[in-house]
């Protein structure tokens, strides 16, 4: 039920990771709230005072509160579990539990674009930012950035110039628009696109917040744009947690000495990203480009197999699409025998590599 899923993330202190744990362990969100303290404490990395809350059930309450919310104002709550929840997302060790959105896209658009870069734009980063997108236009691509001042407008508004779908991630609840100048801007997206947020309602847009929704526009993308970026930001971090998630990173490089270029500069020269100077490189590195009617390679009617190999293919076959990271996760691997498989699989036309890393059986 509705009203344990968001219970579980309002437990104080209890984050994303232990509480997919708890539901791991006791077998639901219900559950969770059914189970004995004895039980509870013997789950590891849960504690005395998470258990107490669990036990008092005061957050259902709270849960309770927010049902009322979400149903006033037609809001999509996303359970980790649902069918509904960002799959390139749900692989994320770190996901939210529990998403809000507001909006008509598809979170599970067939190619997803995240765009991120300064509050303060340049000229030069507006243009590019927007000669990106309208290159993008004809690929239907899900453009997703943070709503924010710069760079992320733009990006925004480039799509909906472009009729494509964009989604803004939030900072905060979504019973307020921040910054209050993008109001105008957020109720014409959700005409094409719309809101995301892992925050509840009566959230404020703290500064903490920021860094924590960054992992949500890397999560969920098949690649992120950098477009302009200082050293230090938001920009650079979510490129960061993009490269953890084994997310293709790209950056517009930018003239030497410009501080809102050092940080572009700085993940190309680290190999943190690759350099784009237009949707056509995006276009040719994530192949993007190539005919969808291409002649499949056939398969091989008798193919000898390693044991690694048949592992993988065995958990690729059991979902739809299955990214890098989930296959190292389930198949214990190191990342260079998966690899070395995944090679060999992609020669034989057992498997299929699709952009942002993720792999389909054939």
């Amino acid at each position: 039920m509705l009203i344990y899923q968001i219970g579980i993330t309002l437990i104080p202190g209890i984050g994303d990771v232990n509480g997919k744990k708890l539901v791991s362990y006791c077998g639901s969100a219900e559950a969770v709230f059914q189970e004995k303290r004895k039980t509870l404490l013997k789950i590891p990395g849960i504690g005395e005072a998470t258990v107490n809350s669990i036990i008092s059930q005061k957050v259902l309450e709270r849960a309770e509160e927010e049902i009322e919310f979400i149903e006033k104002f037609r809001i999509t709550p996303c359970y980790f579990l649902d069918k509904n929840y960002p799959g390139r997302l749900k692989h994320c060790i770190d996901s939210p539990m529990m998403l809000y959105f507001m909006g008509n896209a598809d979170l599970n658009a067939e190619k997803i674009v995240s765009v991120v870069g300064t509050r303060r734009a340049s000229d030069y980063g507006k243009e590019t930012c927007e000669k990106i997108i309208e290159g993008l236009a004809g690929l239907n691509v899900l453009i997703v950035s943070g709503l924010a001042y710069g760079i992320d407008t733009h990006a925004h508004k480039s799509a909906l110039n472009n009729q494509l779908q964009t989604v803004a991630i939030l900072g905060h609840g979504l019973d307020r628009i921040y910054p209050a100048a993008n109001k105008s801007l957020a109720e014409k997206m959700f005409k094409n696109g719309g809101l995301l947020t892992d925050f509840i309602s009566k959230t404020n847009p703290d500064r903490e917040n920021f860094p924590k929704r960054n992992r949500i526009i890397a999560g969920m993308c098949d690649t992120l744009i950098v477009v302009e970026s200082a050293m230090k930001g938001g920009a650079l971090i979510t490129a960061n947690i993009a490269n953890s998630y084994n997310r293709d990173v790209f950056s517009v490089p930018g003239k030497l000495g410009d501080k809102f270029s050092e940080g572009c500069n700085f993940l190309i020269k680290t190999n943190k990203a690759a350099l784009i100077q237009s949707a056509d490189d995006i276009k040719y590195i994530m192949r993007w480009d190539q005919q969808s009617n291409q002649i499949p390679k056939q398969r091989k009617l008798l193919i000898d197999l390693t044991p690694d190999e048949e592992l993988i293919i065995k958990i690729i076959r059991e979902q739809k699409e299955v990214s890098l990271d989930y296959i190292i996760t389930h198949s214990k691997l190191t990342n260079s025998k998966v690899a070395s498989a995944l090679l060999n699989l992609e020669f034989e036309g057992v498997v299929k590599s699709l952009p942002g890393k993720m792999y389909k059986y054939t």
